[in-house]
């Protein structure tokens, strides 16, 4: 009879096996290794609001091409429409994830933007990510 953990996936059953890569590189080695899928997923979610059409070789279309909206007027309709596509194009390029709620406050004096997106894996519970730019 096999035996069978819930709520894992496959690749998290050998704590000693890479996943992939983290994202950002903030520390002393260049490339830091994730070993679950949710410290990956949540690489890849990072990367992809970080990347800007036209970035990626041989996939031009990928990206959420954050920085050539960041500089249009910051409405509350085009802050809208920015967590609206956000959300489609997650949900379209990541099957696993689903996106719960993305929330985007401009700080006009600072020049910042905050994101923050709240998103679950494979029915897992929620987890939340924060991005200013």
């Amino acid at each position: 009879m096999a035996y069978r953990i819930p709520n894992k996936h496959p690749l998290d059953i050998n704590q000693r096996v890479g996943v992939g890569v983290s994202i950002p590189f903030n520390s002393p080695a260049v490339f830091n290794t994730t070993y679950t899928t949710s410290e990956q997923v949540k690489s890849n979610i990072i990367n992809y609001v970080l990347t800007n059409n036209n970035e990626r070789v041989f996939n031009p279309n990928f990206g959420a091409n954050l920085r050539a909206q960041l500089f249009e007027n910051m409405t509350p309709i085009s802050v809208s429409n920015l967590e609206n596509n956000l959300i489609r194009d997650i949900n379209n390029l990541f099957p696993n994830i689903r996106v719960l709620s993305i929330n985007i406050q401009p700080l006009y004096d600072e020049n910042i933007v905050n994101i923050s997106i709240t998103y679950s894996i494979l029915n897992n519970t929620p987890e939340t990510i924060n991005i200013s730019i």
